[in-house]
């Protein structure tokens, strides 16, 4: 178009002088009217082609792959039930329902192909089903079939015999007991009583047999109203754990708190600067990890009963489609987990007990 139009521009300039006065005037406007014409044409014809490429641009944008999570570390709650009533739990037994035991070896094992370096067992109390058999099944088919190089696990520890250390202890890397308080009427006021158990002696008792049967030995701590101002530095430092994991409580919506919750955990809640003197307080601690609610919420790949990922960035649980039937790469789509946070918090760190280097 803009080749041609010099050319033709001298046509109808040449025309136009070669007739009367009479008539120039009048071809004058004509000629005036047809080079609007034709601006008007290549200009909307440009502007198209503009338009055209814009779009494309935009859409080579949209269809980059999203980044796809590797679920190196996963925290798989097989079950919900509980021998215990902890006023502030945040996975309370809300179903009673537990996978058949190759079904949750299919899942481990999809688990395993897109990434998995670390599985933790967790509940409910994993030790309750079945006498704690089916945990230990799959605690010995993550490390000798799979061969992860991390299993652990996270329990009361009331439920714990001498007897399946002796069966299942060499497939174990860590064990995490949970202890909220050395005084025991703070226990009981929590809901860790244990009637004529005590809780901490029994603690005392699984420290030995982590060391007897070569298990890294981890203590768990929920801060809350009732033990806030307790000073454990000295416990703490008898029993020597290689990791002690200090988590601020944190309510969950659906589970210790709102309408459809099983627990109300408002009355143990406490604030960010009373979470910080108990840090300050037992800084001491080598072996204190802190998790606030904010590195706490986000930072966790959780597996629920039916292996659904449970995304917790509402304030409550929301569960994707389980692993076994949609597989691992399109669940975590929906687990809403935040990686940056998860390396930020210390979630990966030597977990291992072949790399521990622990002087058993």
């Amino acid at each position: 178009m803009w080749v041609l139009t010099p050319a033709a521009f001298a046509g109808k300039l040449l025309s136009v002088f070669r007739q009367p006065l009479s008539s120039l005037w009048r071809s004058l406007v004509l000629l005036f009217c047809w080079l609007r014409a034709t601006w008007l044409l290549a200009s909307k014809r440009t502007k198209q082609q503009l338009v055209w490429r814009e779009p494309d641009e935009t859409k080579e944008e949209e269809e980059d792959p999203p980044l796809s999570t590797t679920p190196t570390s996963v925290n798989y709650h097989f079950t919900r039930q509980c021998n215990y009533k902890c006023g502030f739990c945040f996975h309370t037994a809300k179903t009673s329902f537990v996978l058949p035991l190759e079904e949750a070896k299919r899942g481990l094992l999809l688990l395993k192909e897109a990434g998995m370096e670390k599985i933790n067992f967790s509940g409910g109390e994993p030790f309750l089903h079945d006498r704690g058999e089916y945990l230990g099944k799959l605690v010995k088919f993550c490390k000798t079939e799979l061969q992860l190089p991390s299993v652990s696990i996270v329990s009361n520890g009331s439920l714990i015999r001498e007897r399946w250390f002796q069966n299942y202890g060499e497939y174990l890397d860590i064990l995490a007991v949970s202890c909220d308080s050395f005084d025991e009427e703070v226990n009981v006021l929590i809901g860790r009583g244990q009637g004529k158990k005590n809780h901490v002696e029994n603690l005392q008792k699984l420290r030995t047999w982590c060391r007897d049967y070569r298990v890294a030995f981890k203590i768990n701590s929920v801060i809350n109203r009732f033990n806030v101002e307790e000073d454990m530095t000295e416990q703490i430092k008898a029993l020597n754990p290689v990791r002690w994991k200090v988590f601020q409580c944190l309510l969950v919506e659906g589970e210790n708190c709102g309408e459809d919750a099983l627990r109300e955990a408002e009355r143990f809640v406490i604030g960010d600067e009373e979470f910080e003197r108990f840090l300050e307080r037992h800084k001491e601690v080598s072996c204190l990890v802190p998790e606030s609610n904010q590195k706490m919420k986000d930072s966790y790949l959780i597996l629920d009963e039916y292996m659904r990922f449970l995304n917790c960035r509402k304030g409550r649980k929301d569960p994707s489609k389980s692993i076994l039937d949609v597989g691992v790469e399109e669940a975590i789509k929906f687990s809403g987990f935040d990686e940056k946070m998860f390396l930020k918090r210390g979630g990966k760190y030597v977990w291992s007990k072949a790399d521990l280097k622990l002087d058993w």
